[in-house]
């Protein structure tokens, strides 16, 4: 068994899309549409591990929250803790907040905090 994908619902797939094409290399599929639903998704894939689907309908609406039970983050591995470094680094110029770290946590991963577009917390760890 294996986790085959998360998902997302988000206020704008495209924007969510970009941003993760864009900052991590990942491939994107074409856009799946239900006309009669208003649900559209696109699953997102970044290297060997489960895709994310983003998914959006226009009858959901969330407020996000700083903490509630279920979703917490994504965890992206870069590899080093330099591509931690330098990707943090190029998102905080670029506008994308850092909420923390680069740093080493208690529990021995390198890390940094990152908001997407829509304040999905990510993880960036080597």
């Amino acid at each position: 068994m294996r986790i085959e994908h998360m998902a997302l619902w988000a206020a704008d797939i495209a924007v969510l899309r970009d941003f993760y094409v864009g900052w991590f290399d990942a491939q994107a599929s074409p856009i799946y549409r239900n006309a009669a639903t208003g649900f559209e998704s696109f699953f997102i894939s970044i290297g060997s591990g489960p895709r994310l689907e983003l998914m959006q309908r226009p009858d959901v609406n969330a407020a996000p929250l700083e903490f509630a039970l279920g979703y917490a983050h994504i965890a992206i591995n870069l590899g080093t803790d330099e591509a931690v470094d330098l990707l943090t680094a190029a998102m905080s110029s670029q506008g994308v907040p850092v909420l923390s770290g680069p740093r080493r946590t208690g529990d021995g991963y390198y890390e940094s905090v990152i908001l997407d577009p829509e304040g999905n917390r990510i993880e960036l760890t080597s």
